[in-house]
């Protein structure tokens, strides 16, 4: 069973925007997902939800990380 403590870690690692990348540069899953309980992984995905809304209501563009993110990939950044 996981600890309150290492299902908070899980789920925050999870929401963050960051995602490591293999050698291609292909985006990986984020692997505190996969040690998420299926509600947890519920949560996981709400709480997502709210932090990408925030970002995009605090951006002047109106962007969330995810979507900067995705632009920089697109335009050819990192």
């Amino acid at each position: 069973m996981t600890s309150p403590a290492d299902r908070e870690r899980l789920i925050e690692e999870t929401v963050s925007a960051h995602r490591e990348r293999d050698r291609e540069g292909r985006i990986l899953p984020s692997a505190s997902f996969y040690d998420l309980a299926p509600e947890d992984r519920v949560l996981a995905f709400e709480e997502t939800l709210r932090a990408r809304t925030l970002e995009a209501a605090l951006d002047p563009e109106g962007l969330s990380s995810t979507a900067r993110a995705l632009l920089a990939r697109i335009r050819g950044g990192p």
